[in-house]
């Protein structure tokens, strides 16, 4: 019966039975809120659930994930970690046994091989929907991480289900492959603005476009289309290409979707410098980065293989970090200590080379002087192909050199998350 899931208020009750089988998450926290009201007379709520063996399919992640967010593979961490990032004063614990139980579930509960995947599809379509991926991916528990996955894409799957995709481009197979270098994305601006782009009946006129969106624009087509066109190809034939290629504008879109139910933090455009359209705590790839402050023209960017970027034309020095150098193919004369002090105070070390009188350590010491802009952008590991932007920065001291150990103060402080996950990338 459903007496008790929704809608009774009753603070004194410290003591659960689940006994009603759902694998709805919503009704879950439903049925859990009925024991979470304060009341003076208890301190902890026992809650015992004898649910969870009562069906092979039933979903322990999905219960989990409506209780702690992330993904499923955040999950199975939490699980095997003993929850250790739970909200201050908040406490979860499993047995051994459970523990076992709950992450051999969470491993079984979805398809693991690219075949299953494509037979839950068939599944899926067999229904007489339509092939949007992110109701694909709600009613299958599969993250885009499982479908994006080995180099392959939703298109991919589509045709492994044995399901008709929209004509082929040219460089399908190409550009297909290139949709996963999107899945980092996680700001308004460029959801909204490449939605726009995708969803346009012809490739966009270029002296239509304002200079942000022009960049933007590149943004898009250089990360998808750099590796197939010609070096000194301009944007313009980039687009064309890009355009003749309806499946991967079909792919896109839908893959915006649902990137826009994942963005973790309120955005801030960068006021500072107008015409650049990176958001404040969002991730982008080296190529996107340079696309946005007007590093060239072409639909191909510049190479950008170190650290540092000087982008005279702003100009800015565009420094790109890794926080986490235990892994990648760091030497020791490369392994540089960068680091978040606090919120708003970073920690970096120059090239080996680079000396406090030299043109570059003159410039990092004196820029808001000279008028120059650096701007930090900084990843967890060797292994993340995106950096989180964390804004403009301003000169605070150095000490040594050759490298030059630099502190930088952010104008605007890191959010709570991200100074938590920086600081435990480098303990």
């Amino acid at each position: 019966m459903d007496l008790f899931n929704e809608g009774v208020d009753v603070p004194a009750v410290d003591t659960l039975l689940l006994l009603r089988p759902t694998d709805s998450a919503t009704l879950f926290l439903q049925q859990l809120g009925r024991g979470l009201r304060r009341h003076p007379s208890k301190a902890i709520c026992t809650v015992l659930d004898f649910v969870g063996h009562h069906r092979r399919e039933f979903r322990f992640d999905r219960r989990l994930r409506a209780l702690l967010g992330g993904t499923r593979k955040h999950i199975e961490r939490q699980v095997q970690e003993g929850f250790p990032f739970l909200p201050a004063g908040c406490h979860l614990e499993l047995d051994p046994v459970a523990s076992e139980i709950i992450l051999r579930n969470i491993r079984e509960a979805v398809p693991a091989r690219w075949h299953a995947k494509a037979a839950e599809l068939r599944a899926f379509a067999s229904e007489e929907r339509d092939l949007n991926l992110g109701e694909f991916l709600h009613e299958s528990g599969l993250e885009l991480e499982d479908v994006y996955t080995g180099g392959r894409s939703w298109s991919d799957l589509i045709e492994a289900a044995q399901l008709p995709p929209l004509a082929a481009g040219p460089h399908e197979k190409t550009l297909r492959r290139a949709c996963g270098r999107l899945l980092h994305i996680d700001d308004a601006t460029r959801i909204a603005a490449f939605r726009r782009f995708v969803t346009a009946r012809a490739a966009p006129q270029l002296g239509s476009l304002e200079p942000r969106d022009q960049r933007l624009l590149r943004m898009l087509v250089a990360s998808i289309t750099g590796s197939v066109v010609d070096k000194h190809a301009d944007l313009d034939a980039g687009c064309r290409l890009f355009f003749t290629h309806p499946q991967i504008l079909e792919e896109i879109k839908q893959l915006l979707d649902v990137l826009a139910q994942r963005m973790g933090h309120l955005g801030r455009p960068l006021h500072e410098l107008p015409d650049v359209p990176l958001e404040l705590h969002a991730r982008y790839t080296r190529v996107e980065i340079l696309a946005a402050f007007g590093v060239g023209e072409g639909a191909r960017v510049l190479p950008w293989q170190t650290g540092v970027f000087w982008a005279d034309s702003v100009p800015a020095d565009l420094l790109a970090f890794t926080l986490d150098k235990t892994k990648g193919q760091f030497s020791p004369t490369t392994r540089y200590r960068d680091y978040a002090i606090s919120s708003d105070l970073i920690h970096w070390e120059s090239q080996s080379v680079t000396r406090a009188d030299s043109e570059t350590g003159l410039r990092y010491q004196h820029h808001a002087e000279q008028g120059s802009h650096v701007m930090l952008f900084a990843r967890h590991g060797v292994d993340d192909r995106s950096f989180y932007f964390l804004g403009p920065a301003k000169y605070v001291s150095h000490a040594s050199e050759r490298p030059m150990s630099i502190t930088w103060r952010l104008e605007h402080p890191l959010p709570g998350d991200l100074f938590a996950s920086f600081a435990a990338a480098v303990a």
